[in-house]
């Protein structure tokens, strides 16, 4: 039985589920998404339970620092996404991906040393548990649009325009206005 802890509270892009074993985080995903971060989980972590916890690790409280425009708070923590190996690649790669810039799925996949698998790095980039934190909406199309999103579009497009990255083509008035 894997039993690991699990916060929620509110941030500017909705509510927020962080799942921590107590040191390091396990998942970060949407309330509006809770089904498909239990079943990344799940497909992990045998005979899961989730006990609530009001800021493990102190955890919590640097997402929600982030959130408040200290950028740097969420560098360095402590992660420990469960996935492949080719996605444990990947998800570290992003780690590398500066605070403020954007890189395309074809970068990423230079990057890990395979230039033809921007697809691949594509898939296993959706099935990035820690959001936020593991910046996988640091990724763009070749052409520097917006791509998926596994908390939607107008989420990557906040997150990226908080931490000062240059989009192509933004609408500013629609990146600022609230979105939930």
């Amino acid at each position: 039985m894997t039993q690991l802890l699990l916060d929620r509270f509110e941030s500017p892009i909705g509510d927020i589920l962080l799942v921590s074993d107590g040191q390091r985080l396990n998942a970060i995903d949407f309330g509006d998404y809770e089904h498909r971060m239990l079943g990344l989980l799940q497909a992990h972590h045998k005979n899961l339970t989730l006990q609530p916890a009001d800021n493990p690790g102190g955890l919590s409280d640097r997402l929600r620092a982030y959130f408040s425009g200290e950028l740097g708070a969420i560098q360095g923590l402590p992660v420990d996404p469960a996935g492949t190996e080719f996605q444990q690649q990947v998800w570290r790669s992003l780690l590398t991906i500066p605070c403020g810039e954007v890189w395309s799925y074809g970068d990423l996949a230079k990057q890990l040393g395979k230039p033809g698998a921007a697809r691949a790095v594509g898939l296993a980039n959706s099935k990035n548990p820690i959001s936020v934190v593991v910046p996988c909406h640091r990724v763009v199309g070749a052409n520097g649009k917006l791509t998926g999103y596994a908390g939607g579009l107008e989420r990557k497009r906040w997150l990226l325009h908080h931490e000062g990255a240059a989009l192509p083509g933004a609408d500013e008035g629609m990146i600022q206005q609230s979105l939930f």
